[in-house]
């Protein structure tokens, strides 16, 4: 029935348009795009999923079109929609399905292809997506920036460059940046390193660069995670070191040698302890949407390691990260004692990071890998979903791939995820987005471009994308000025 569905939709198409075949021969075969948008379930509000027909031909035609007879069409090898046309075609037909033709001619005959097939979801996405663009050089960060793309379209801003302020020796990193609540209260941080570092931490009214590493701290702030709606950033501290593998199918091996967890209370400008048990190495906090409970990563400290830290590197393998759960009151700004394991990786020979919990409060979303922290360079690095209700615990199959799936976040209404992804070729990471519904999740697709080679001639990383519903609206010259200014050291509590 949906066959002759789809073909009567088609003559009819085919019929009131001129400028498509009247006249062809129907394929079977699948034709070959990129990127693979076909089986998927987008946002009714997505930028225009462009592709590039890999199939030989002399002349090419594309049409997308709704069982109401919808239609936009579009000529040449690269498929280009014009954006009004797009939008209007998805935002009348949510909930349904758009079919996608694809006509191919070779000498004097016009072939046309198996119908793609994509559902039009009436979930929004939040419109902007922030990202480290990234040279895997693994030192050189010169050229490292952190971005803003709007996923309506494909308006791409650079928030901040690190050449703006590197100078010979005087060099900076600007990196690690956060925002507070999808960035609805304007709010964020970034971190400095190297030379004249600090921490900006950005308002409405201002911009402050504080210096975090204070009292007896390991380091200053590292992997930050902002209170839902408190003037409160929770940071794991750390020390780091990377080592490179001469025989492995990884490339880079980071690792912690300590690792504990802060409070910084804004307002009060007052830096302390969340966690500093000596016997664990803990990391990668985020609050959940309520405000109410801290995760975070924990791993036991090397009994082995504890006098000689150089053995660290020798027994990478052996460090396995579980995931951890601190109740937090919002009235006297104090955790707990208690501190509940939410998944005990370690008891599988695994690792589990970055806990993400979605926006109702119910699922729980972590990277799992055979050991370590740093799952960016673990090829064994999946998605999985831990139920909070049930404590059931599952791979995203529809979303892992043979390569790593590492970081990522939740859209603010809970509908979509957002992940970066070694898949395409193994050395660099994409951003790809995949629907959310219950549980399950669909066919994930890489975030559109303009011109679909993009990612193709792009030599450079996607690293922690994250959503945000407004854009950043601090000025180029208001950031840089912050970050030339002297940072403002931050008091010690007990």
């Amino acid at each position: 029935m949906k066959n002759i569905l789809y073909t009567i939709v088609l003559f009819f198409v085919c019929a009131c348009n001129d400028n498509i075949p009247k006249d062809f021969i129907i394929s079977k075969e699948i034709p070959e795009i990129y990127p693979d948008y076909n089986c998927c379930t987008i946002p009714y509000n997505i930028a225009p999923l462009n592709f590039q027909i890999k199939n030989k031909a002399e002349k090419y035609i594309s049409i997308s079109y709704s069982s109401n007879g919808d239609t936009i069409i579009s000529s040449g090898q690269i498929v280009d929609w014009d954006i009004d046309e797009w939008h209007k075609l998805l935002l009348e037909n949510k909930n349904d399905t758009i079919f996608t033709d694809i006509f191919l001619k070779k000498g004097n005959k016009w072939n046309k292809y198996s119908t793609l097939k994509n559902f039009i979801s009436d979930k929004n996405i939040d419109n902007y997506i922030t990202y480290r663009l990234i040279e895997p050089s693994y030192e050189l960060f010169e050229n490292m920036s952190i971005n803003q793309r709007n996923l309506t379209n494909f308006e791409e801003k650079v928030i901040y460059k690190n050449h703006y302020s590197n100078v010979d020796s005087e060099g900076q990193c600007i990196n690690c940046h956060s925002t507070q609540n999808y960035n609805l209260t304007n709010k964020s941080q970034f971190h400095i390193r190297l030379y004249h570092g600090g921490t900006l931490i950005a308002t409405p009214d201002k911009i402050t660069k504080v210096n975090l590493k204070t009292g007896n701290l390991i380091s200053s702030g590292v992997y930050p995670a902002w209170h839902p709606y408190l003037n409160i950033i929770a940071y794991s501290i750390n020390k780091t070191s990377q080592f490179f593998h001469q025989v492995s199918k990884e490339k880079v091996e980071v690792i912690d040698s300590r690792s504990n967890l802060v409070l910084y209370n804004i307002d009060k400008n007052e830096v302390s302890y969340i966690a500093n048990d000596t016997c664990q190495m803990e990391t990668f906090p985020s609050w959940s949407p309520d405000g109410k409970y801290l995760y975070y990563s924990s791993a036991d400290y090397p009994e082995e390691c504890i006098t000689d830290k150089s053995k660290m590197m020798s027994n990478y393998k052996n460090i396995h990260y579980n995931i951890l759960r601190k109740k937090f009151d919002t009235n006297k700004l104090r955790f707990e004692e208690k501190v509940d394991t939410i998944y005990k990786a370690s008891d599988f020979e695994k690792s589990a990071t970055l806990p993400r919990v979605s926006s109702d409060g119910k699922y729980l979303l972590v990277t799992l890998g055979d050991y370590g922290n740093f799952h960016i360079w673990h090829k064994s690095s999946d998605l999985y979903l831990i139920n909070l209700d049930t404590n059931e615990i599952y791979p995203l199959d529809n979303i892992n791939s043979n390569d790593v799936e590492s970081y990522h976040s939740w859209s603010s209404n809970g509908a979509w995820i957002i992940f970066s992804s070694r898949r395409d070729d193994g050395s660099y990471t994409r951003p790809y987005i995949a629907s959310f519904n219950n549980g399950i999740c669909g066919k994930p697709f890489i975030v559109p471009q303009k011109n679909p080679e993009t990612y193709k001639n792009l030599f450079k990383s996607f690293n922690i994308p994250e959503f945000m519903i407004n854009p950043f609206s601090y000025s180029l010259n208001k950031l840089k000025n912050a970050v030339d200014n002297d940072a403002i050291n931050a008091n010690f509590s007990n």
